[in-house]
């Protein structure tokens, strides 16, 4: 197969080189995401301009095979054509009011019919808000105080969430943040995830304190990591045991694994659910919601207080309300599935021939290539991966134009723009970086500088 890629290897970076010197100049560290800085894979970040289909353009004019879909939302591609559309009809109605609009109501009932777990939802402006506000509720309605989550799950970036998680945290090797308080700290326990034993222990160890399990119920911010078979049942039957209730955050997998999230994917119905990324079809959004008992806890019928002044935006809204239509087809979700499928034999297929120890993870559109032999089931084993050897393989990538997240631990992702010409473009690709991994090893070449 023909290489085609390798042409780009003499891409031109002045003007992103350029941008990134202004930008840090006022922003830490050039960036408003850590991960963006591309500190765990060197160089410097392209500037991106547009976005089309599947593609990025930066400000130099370089094309990319966009793998990262703006982190997850961009499940359609870049600007959608019936999105556009939409967005360009309500701007012209206003961007926001400040006041109730029908287009939450039809959004929220799209969200509940694909989630029967999910009587009453609150949207929100983010996954962290959502994550945040679940779990006040999850304290007040239990009346506990402590939380539970997984070492190397990450839901966002409130205090107390923090603690062994992924994401930027994986990608910057920080264990925790700074400032925040050691109460808070104090209040969440940590077990590892796909391990129910440890979960069953610090049940055992603080009787009648959890107020919550929160889970991804696939990990996608440790790099991706399904669950292993019983998983989540079993954290299902601990819940119920043990009077705490279980929430999913889905603001990855939600509406991205199936169209269910990975609870219909799954067949475990949690308490609560986190939603973000999709259901604003890539504009700003979270919402948190399950049944009527608990949702009612919240204000303005409960004591439970949360409030946002753009919560519900209509631009959101309608982005949401036009994403969810148009995924409402199980075809689409199979053609999704057998394009990640078709990058993932291919990775495979390439790193074998190549030498190069390599263990791909895949659910539905996302997943992750990790550089190392052996299974990966948690974050001690995710962190056992080679992050030298990813870091080089993403910068063979991106000469080559094709973008992939600049973390190992971060999931990549499928969008349905992807044409099999760009899937084709993608696999020689691959094969070149593998090439060019084992010359290296084999020091047929040398290290190439970013």
């Amino acid at each position: 197969m023909a290489q085609k890629g390798l042409r780009r290897r003499g891409r031109v970076t002045t003007r992103s080189r350029s941008l990134f010197r202004e930008a840090r100049r006022i922003l830490p560290g050039g960036v408003n995401s850590p991960v963006r800085a591309f500190q765990a894979v060197g160089g410097i970040p392209p500037f991106m301009s547009r976005g089309r289909g599947s593609r990025l353009f930066d400000a130099d004019g370089n094309s990319y095979l966009d793998y990262v879909c703006s982190w997850g939302p961009l499940i359609l591609g870049h600007a959608h054509p019936r999105i556009v559309r939409a967005l360009r009809d309500a701007v012209g109605r206003g961007t926001t009011f400040g006041a109730p609009t029908e287009l939450e109501t039809r959004l929220a009932e799209l969200i509940r019919r694909a989630m029967p777990s999910i009587q009453m939802i609150r949207f929100v402006n983010s996954g962290t808000e959502a994550t945040m506000s679940a779990l006040r509720l999850a304290r007040a309605f239990t009346r506990r105080e402590k939380i539970l989550k997984f070492s190397g799950g990450y839901h966002g970036h409130s205090d107390g969430l923090l603690a062994r998680a992924g994401s930027g945290l994986a990608t910057l090797t920080i264990p925790d943040s700074a400032g925040i308080p050691a109460a808070f700290a104090r209040q969440t326990l940590i077990a590892p995830y796909n391990d129910l034993s440890a979960v069953d222990d610090l049940f055992a160890r603080h009787p009648g304190e959890i107020a919550a399990v929160i889970v991804e119920p696939v990990a996608a911010n440790m790099g991706v990591i399904p669950p292993r078979p019983g998983f989540l049942q079993g954290l299902r039957k601990i819940c119920d045991d043990g009077g705490s209730l279980l929430i999913f955050d889905e603001v990855i997998t939600g509406f991205r694994v199936h169209f269910g999230g990975a609870q219909a994917l799954y067949g475990v119905r949690p308490d609560l659910t986190c939603l973000g990324k999709i259901i604003g079809g890539g504009l700003p959004v979270g919402a948190y919601g399950g049944s009527k008992k608990i949702m009612k806890n919240a204000a303005p019928l409960g004591d439970v207080y949360q409030a946002g002044t753009l919560s519900g935006n209509p631009l959101v809204m309608t982005a949401g309300i036009e994403t969810l239509t148009i995924l409402n087809d199980d075809d689409l979700y199979a053609r999704l599935d057998e394009s990640a499928a078709t990058i993932e034999n291919a990775a495979e297929r390439a790193a074998i021939r190549n030498g190069i120890g390599l263990r791909i993870s895949r659910v539905g559109s996302l997943f992750t290539l990790f550089f190392r032999e052996g299974p990966v089931g948690d974050y001690a084993e995710a962190g056992q991966s080679d992050a030298g050897r990813y870091a080089l393989f993403f910068h063979f990538l991106l000469e080559q134009g094709v973008y992939f997240p600049p973390s190992q631990f971060e999931a990549a992702c499928i969008s349905a723009a992807h044409s099999a010409s760009d899937l084709r473009e993608t696999i020689a690709a691959l094969e070149a970086a593998f090439g060019r991994l084992a010359r290296l090893s084999a020091g047929a070449v040398a290290e190439p500088r970013h």
